[in-house]
């Protein structure tokens, strides 16, 4: 089911008995914990709604709540978080039989229960019966694959839903400064809108000034003046991070897992893969493999392994003399641009 879809039938009170949230999108998992409590009248909460952690408490707790008649009101709503029994690697040894248990409830739940498993993973553990039957029974939403274009529809409908407006271009841009990440974006909308309340237009000026680029940001600018050989550019911005307080180590070593990010995208884009697969297979942030599938089709595979091979020398260089950091990234641009005028 669809995230939209799920929001919408909890909205109108449609709901099942038994549900699998998968994935760690915080802002998400935050909106749909809210729209299904709204599920229990606010008098009937104290008595009709529970949340478990699978870190700290056994899975009888969850089984004898499950199979409780709600206490006045119509329903009982559970939330069980951590269920890391569905995963190749429990925090702490569960009980046989109460996963028994679980999988004879799950075939014939409580009508008057609403079972909420959250689970923050990536992938589940298929050859368990455990996770068999919960994939089998629960209405399962996957917020691991949120791509760019539902972040984008998603973020364009609440910017909407507040009366405001926000251009295609500018709305790309949000979507750069926060790596596409819908929790940071939704984290600076309300200063954006407090911000743009007089012309409740989303301006570039506003996203310039209220929201900050990351560091992971700063090094993928970083990244584009060292492959288009802006020389200046890359010595003032490696300057300004310095300047910032970011370790120079830290720095050297986003910049080669960027690096090597574009050599695998470029590698795996050749083999056939789609934007999606690569983002999946490589366990990456869709807006990332995005921007990578764009930069890649402007350079050479011996270009990026250069990048890389330089980056690599220069991070030994930092750890075995005494050099000025800022001084070898120096040297590191004048080289790459010098093996890149030669090679033309």
């Amino acid at each position: 089911m669809g995230i939209q879809k799920l929001l919408n039938d909890l909205t109108h009170k449609k709901f099942q008995s038994i549900y699998l949230i998968l994935g760690n999108q915080e802002y998400l998992n935050r909106l749909i914990r809210n729209r299904f409590i709204k599920l229990i009248p606010d008098g009937e909460r104290a008595m009709n709604f529970a949340e478990y952690d699978m870190h700290t408490v056994q899975l009888d707790s969850v089984l004898n709540d499950a199979t409780s008649t709600p206490f006045i009101g119509s329903h009982r709503l559970i939330f069980v978080d951590n269920p890391d029994f569905l995963t190749g690697k429990p925090a702490q040894k569960v009980n046989k039989n109460h996963i028994n248990e679980l999988v004879k409830y799950l075939k014939r739940p409580m009508p008057s229960t609403i079972l909420v498993f959250f689970a923050p993973y990536s992938k589940l553990d298929g050859r368990k019966k455990i996770t068999k039957t919960v994939k089998h029974t629960a209405t399962t939403v996957n917020l691991n694959y949120f791509s760019e274009a539902q972040t984008n529809r998603f973020v364009q409908s609440v910017i909407t839903k507040h009366g405001y407006k926000i251009s295609p271009s500018n709305l790309s841009l949000l979507l750069q400064r926060t790596e596409g990440q819908l929790s940071s974006i939704m984290g600076d909308l309300p200063k954006l809108l407090l911000y743009c309340r007089n012309t409740k237009v989303i301006s570039k000026k506003a996203i310039d000034t209220l929201v900050t680029k990351s560091l992971n940001q700063n090094v993928f600018d970083l990244v584009n003046d060292v492959l288009y050989q802006r020389t200046t550019q890359a010595i003032s911005l490696y300057h300004n991070l310095i300047i910032e307080g970011q370790p120079s180590l830290q720095i050297n070593a986003i910049l080669v897992n960027q690096f090597r990010l574009l050599l695998q995208v470029m590698i795996l884009y050749r083999y056939g893969y789609s934007q999606g697969s690569l983002s999946r297979m490589l366990k990456t942030n869709p807006f990332r493999i995005k921007i990578a599938l764009r930069l890649i089709n402007n350079f050479s595979m011996e270009q990026l392994m250069a990048a890389d091979l330089g980056l690599i020398h220069m991070e030994i260089q930092m750890k075995s003399t005494n050099q000025s950091p800022e001084m070898l990234f120096e040297l590191f641009m004048l080289k790459f641009a010098k093996k890149n005028s030669q090679s033309e």
